[in-house]
């Protein structure tokens, strides 16, 4: 696994490892990912940081581990990371676009499309 590292860039508490629920969520910033490890597999979403937004790409989440509340997860650690950082986020993955149906309390933070 790559070497996490807390994003000195930004403020916030947000140390090398987050943990929401019993996941360990890991900010890697060399990747540009939010990661979380289960079972020895990795699941992510996928960012990156441009023009003093935080754009939310993909969300990736091994099959045999689907179902189980971890991209909610990524989602709800990458609104948080936002938020704690004053980043407005713009959201390409249809995930995450799904998961902001369900969690309207995150919409201030996203930029309307293009």
């Amino acid at each position: 696994m790559q070497k996490c590292e807390k994003f000195s860039a930004l403020k916030g508490e947000f140390d090398e490892i987050r943990t929401m629920g019993p996941l360990k969520i890991f900010t890697n910033t060399e990747r540009q990912q939010f990661q979380v490890s289960v079972e020895n597999d990795l699941a992510s979403l996928e960012y990156r940081l441009y023009e003093g937004k935080l754009v939310l790409m993909h969300t990736e989440v091994p099959e045999k581990l689907s179902g189980h509340g971890i991209g909610t997860a990524l989602a709800e650690y990458a609104f948080q990371y936002a938020r704690a950082n004053n980043l407005p986020v713009k959201v390409y993955c249809p995930f995450v676009q799904a998961y902001l149906k369900r969690h309207p309390e995150y919409n201030d933070l996203v930029l309307k499309a293009d």
